[in-house]
């Protein structure tokens, strides 16, 4: 099977589920899958798919895998027990067909269901794979991936460049997933700090890196004060249940600019830095460095992390303009663990609600916007002063 262990998902899952179990218990979610790309049926992989599901709610974790969970130091042990207990339930997730579109829906209590996404997204974009490419090789992968590590190599001051794998979700299969990681880690270990797989990092001696996504700042929408204040009403969550770990915050959930107007001086201080996911990285890095110079925050002294459809290339771009001013690094997804000449699917599952109501993103890029309610949309973009498009 495509999924043998709860591990094989992204670290900011585990610490947003224990921030969850700690603050918002009760609280009730849907997730829905989107195909954002045209053309693509994913019809034919739904029998397979039900069954890779069915495996999935059966793993639970194992002790070395609850040993490695205890020694980082941010996860209480509260939250360790209740994992010992814990697996996931396929009774939350509904398989179904809309005219030539697959529906995966997951409803249920966030807690129960948070682990879902990340896995049920690499057993799709597997399947996909097996069923696109049956008899592709891996040599062009290959290829690819030995040019990334030359071009990692030709750099001025390649140790100072920094990246991390973020491409479980959208990943060819397991095995090159494991191949890619494995290579980075061996061929150029001082520009390669970590992996967002908690597998992979366990397997491989590496940093498991990466610490909240759209959803825990989205759900906030219904758990939290007034519209207008929820983004600050999350950070101080986040900043409450880990008392300065995992301090990079997520930038683009409302926009940099409702970004900029909330992280003021005291969330400055507060968080080791930011993460750009979306809208142009270099206006981002120059928007971050002066916001940090304006709130009397050394730029020098924070982490500025990018993230968004990036490629070795691109990274490299950012980085020299960036380097030395403030500290720069990079997670790569999709072009490092599903590059291999031919075209990925880009599948994506969101939350759209928490605690009955409509959970919106609007984000930097129009093509990344989550909404199932336009209304509501309109109202989330008048609380954060967003016109639209």
């Amino acid at each position: 099977m495509i999924i043998e262990s709860l591990l094989d998902t992204d670290i900011y899952k585990y610490s947003m589920m224990q921030t969850v179990l700690h603050q918002f218990p009760g609280a009730e979610v849907e997730y829905r899958f989107n195909c954002r790309s045209e053309g693509i049926d994913l019809r034919p992989i739904r029998q397979d798919l039900e069954r890779e599901i069915e495996h999935l709610c059966s793993l639970m974790l194992g002790p070395e895998e609850l040993n490695f969970l205890s020694s980082l130091r941010y996860m209480k042990s509260d939250f360790i027990e209740f994992l010992r207990l814990f697996h996931l339930q396929s009774r939350f997730v509904e398989i179904g067909e809309d005219g030539e579109q697959l529906t995966i829906t997951i409803r249920g209590p966030w807690l129960h269901t948070i682990l879902f996404e990340v896995p049920v997204l690499a057993i799709i974009s597997e399947l996909y794979s097996r069923h696109a490419w049956p008899d592709h090789s891996l040599d062009e992968g290959r290829r690819r991936l030995h040019k990334k590590v030359e071009q990692v190599q030709a750099l001025d001051r390649p140790d100072e460049f920094i990246f991390a794998d973020f491409g479980t979700r959208r990943r060819f299969s397991r095995e090159w997933h494991d191949e890619v990681v494995e290579t980075f880690a061996r061929e150029i270990p001082g520009s390669f700090r970590g992996t967002s797989n908690v597998r992979l990092a366990k397997e491989l001696g590496l940093v498991p890196i990466g610490t909240m996504a759209h959803e825990f700042i989205q759900a906030c929408q219904a758990l939290g004060p007034r519209l207008a204040e929820t983004q600050r009403f999350a950070f101080e969550v986040w900043a409450r249940e880990y008392r300065g770990d995992l301090g990079i915050a997520l930038s683009d959930t409302y926009s940099l600019k409702a970004f900029l107007r909330d992280f003021d001086m005291y969330f400055c201080k507060l968080f080791d830095g930011a993460r750009q996911d979306s809208g142009d990285p270099m206006e981002w890095g120059e928007a971050m460095v002066e916001h940090y110079r304006k709130n009397r925050v050394d730029p020098e002294s924070r982490n500025l992390i990018f993230s968004d459809s990036l490629d070795i290339p691109r990274a490299a771009e950012i980085w020299q303009r960036f380097r030395d001013r403030t500290n720069v690094s990079f997670g790569i997804g999709t072009n490092l663990t599903h590059d291999l000449g031919v075209k990925p699917a880009n599948i994506v599952i969101k939350m759209t609600e928490c605690n009955g109501q409509p959970v919106v993103k609007l984000s930097d890029s129009p093509g990344k916007v989550v909404s199932t309610d336009q209304h509501y949309l309109a109202w989330v973009r008048q609380a954060f002063d967003v016109p639209a498009p």
